[in-house]
């Protein structure tokens, strides 16, 4: 079962690699536009030297993984080198041409692709590299978005784009597919957002039996139904949304009868485990 699923993360990865490819060849470098962070830098520096931008994505790439082996673990490592080593690939596979004539919904279907890619990446847990690994590395110990981190740390590669092309048009479309880039991130990659379950329920041993074994804290409270006087237990626990499916798996099949209640919760303090 842990190979079928490390199969699949493979799988995934290798999706992303080809929608981070095409997002490059087929709507960004036909504008010269920038996606930002390491793959912009390889942008920027193929636009102004001879050197192959795929090339210079996975060298500029190596040392960024190889600090991430230390600070991220070797499945999120392992994951992200074959994203970076598909990408590289198939960006020489995939032909730069030209989607579209224009620049700003090139940037715009540019992000979009780049995003999807980079966020199924994440989903699956690993990265497609570059300061994905950064902002992996500061998620870690700041609960940020993974996504409007990335937005943060790409906006120096703009500003360098902007300083040596000399052309802020360019830079702006940039801006905006790296902003949108960051949204779809962020759409797909949905474990910095959390929520809080309430679930009333007559079968609560068998109940935390299962919900222990997601390593979440639950606490249980004592009810009484206003109506009925009917005293029953009340689990909550705090969660993320991507763990929520398997959360929903668990009650509905421990106790389809249960009343569940699911709020999004705005910040959470003290002990909760990233994963």
């Amino acid at each position: 079962m842990v190979k079928l699923r490390l199969f699949g993360s493979f799988l995934a990865v290798l999706f992303g690699s080809a929608m981070i490819a095409s997002g490059f060849n087929l709507f960004l470098i036909p504008h010269r536009l920038l996606s930002g962070g390491v793959s912009g830098l390889a942008m920027l520096a193929g636009y102004f030297t001879p050197f192959n931008i795929s090339l210079l994505y996975l060298l500029f790439n190596i040392p960024l993984l190889a600090a991430g082996w230390f600070q991220l673990g070797r499945r999120f490592i392992l994951l992200s080198i074959v994203s970076v080593g598909a990408t590289t690939w198939m960006m020489t596979v995939v032909p730069v041409f030209q989607v579209s004539s224009d620049m700003l919904l090139a940037s715009v279907f540019g992000g979009v692709l780049v995003g999807v890619g980079a966020g199924v990446s994440f989903r699956v847990g690993g990265s497609s590299g570059g300061f994905d690994i950064l902002g992996s590395i500061i998620t870690r110990y700041r609960d940020f978005p993974v996504g409007s981190v990335l937005v943060g740390l790409n906006g120096l590669v703009i500003l360098a784009a902007a300083y040596f092309d000399d052309n802020w048009n360019l830079a702006l479309a940039s801006m905006v597919s790296i902003y949108v880039t960051g949204k779809v991130v962020d759409l797909i990659h949905i474990s910095h957002i959390k929520v809080t379950v309430y679930i009333i329920t007559n079968r609560t041993d068998e109940l935390l039996q299962q919900l222990l074994g997601l390593q979440r804290g639950v606490t249980k409270f004592k009810t009484e139904g206003a109506y009925s006087h009917v005293e029953r237990d009340m689990l909550m626990t705090v969660t993320t949304r991507y763990e929520l499916a398997e959360l929903k798996r668990i009650i509905k099949t421990s106790d389809p009868q249960a009343f569940v209640n699911i709020v999004e919760t705005v910040g959470v303090m003290g002990s909760f485990r990233k994963r």
